[in-house]
């Protein structure tokens, strides 16, 4: 997206810096710039516009509600589609405040270290990306349980499919499933929205083996058409717990023509650790049955290392958290090759999620890992659009 159609509000209480904020932000073409001292006159100001912001600029240490705060209320009411933080605090603050916001919702195109310059704000807008906003979002829908039973049935959640490549080649040779809500009208029921209510009403494992179904599907016609790639899907932490899981995923999975080795279930790191115990014979009977294993979200949960060696995993997927602005974050970095020493020595393949930029996926290739997952690649398509998706992809030159 051009600079010149973005909408930005700045909010900064120093004077000054907020001054040179909005100078810098029109030398790049913006036009579309509101500013605002602190917080609560920023959440008036957006509370009071038709549609939502594309990107918040937010100090965090400003008098009254101070950044931290602000991005909180800000995500809850869903008035920015990213924000950027600028500030000159301790990196390690400024990696938790950004993984906050994005744990809310929020995308995060990074931290910008003050004093602010053209180049600085001109690199961080450039990761700005719309295409998570090319779909209409309905935010009036009522997110009831009985809503969600009505929209399994009716096929509105589905799987969606974002690819992921290899560093050394550059070949598709994956792709993740992601359940999304689609509308008859074409609007989009956010993730965050239908998710807990799914969770909290105990509709996870139907959801989780309608999603492993259909993707099997899509597979099964991708491979008649020549396009041989690796499925992963996401299962919920009640999985662990269900003595019947690893064989009614074998079922689900062969019913649909797709060998268990070609499918990686991915488990979050949290629910994997609080029921590894329980869990170990369930995870061990989906191993033997072929099924790759995966744990997601590495290194926001608090794992053991002990139960991690003792848990057959065949992968390891680092969170966008640590990928998004590692190049220029010593700690982040440190965090991503501390993760592949690791993922190395016991012998696990390597997602990098949240690759979007050329620089993060020279990065993470000069580090050695194995593939990337991002919206550098693509964003999540319907099944129809992949072949497409994949035939369009050209790995970047190093």
């Amino acid at each position: 997206m051009s600079t010149s159609t973005l909408s930005v509000m700045v909010v900064e209480d120093h004077g000054f810096q907020r001054r040179m904020a909005m100078r810098l932000l029109s030398e790049l073409g913006v036009s579309q710039i509101g500013q605002a001292a602190d917080g609560g006159s920023a959440l008036y100001q957006l509370e009071r516009r038709s549609a939502p912001v594309d990107v918040v600029m937010v100090d965090l240490d400003m008098p009254g509600m101070d950044g931290i705060e602000f991005i909180g209320r800000l995500s809850k009411s869903q008035l920015a589609r990213s924000v950027l933080v600028v500030s000159a605090l301790d990196p390690a603050l400024l990696i938790a405040v950004q993984t906050m916001a994005r744990a809310y919702g929020l995308h995060v195109l990074g931290c910008v270290e003050k004093p602010l310059t053209r180049d600085k704000l001109a690199h961080a807008l450039a990761a700005f990306d719309d295409r998570v906003e090319e779909l209409p979002v309905d935010s009036a829908i009522e997110v009831a349980v009985a809503t969600v039973r009505e929209a399994l049935t009716a096929g509105e959640i589905m799987p969606w499919f974002q690819p992921q490549a290899r560093f050394g080649s550059g070949k598709v040779v994956g792709v993740e499933a992601l359940a999304r809500w689609r509308r008859p009208d074409g609007t989009m029921v956010q993730p965050s929205r239908f998710i807990p209510v799914v969770e909290r009403e105990g509709l996870v494992d139907t959801l989780t083996d309608h999603i492993l179904t259909h993707a099997c599907r899509w597979k099964h016609d991708w491979d008649d058409q020549g396009l041989h790639l690796n499925l992963s899907v996401n299962v919920s932490p009640s999985t662990l717990t269900d003595a019947g899981a690893a064989d009614r995923y074998q079922k689900i999975v062969e019913s649909q023509g797709v060998d268990p080795g070609e499918v990686v279930l991915e488990l979050t790191e949290s629910s994997v650790m609080s029921d590894a115990a329980s869990g170990l014979s369930v995870l061990a009977r989906l191993r033997l049955k072929g099924f790759g294993l995966s744990i997601d979200d590495f290194g926001t949960g608090y794992s053991s290392l002990a139960q991690l060696s003792q848990i057959p995993f065949t992968e390891l997927k680092i969170d966008q958290g640590f990928v998004a602005g590692a190049r220029d974050q010593p700690r982040k970095r440190a965090v991503i090759e501390a993760s592949l020493d690791l993922a190395r020595k016991l012998e696990l393949e390597v997602v990098a999620e949240g690759v979007e930029t050329l620089d993060e996926w020279q990065m993470l290739a000069e580090m050695d890992c194995g593939m990337a997952q991002g919206y550098l690649i693509s964003a999540p398509v319907i099944g129809t659009e992949l072949t497409g998706v994949v035939s369009r992809w050209r790995s970047p030159e190093m």
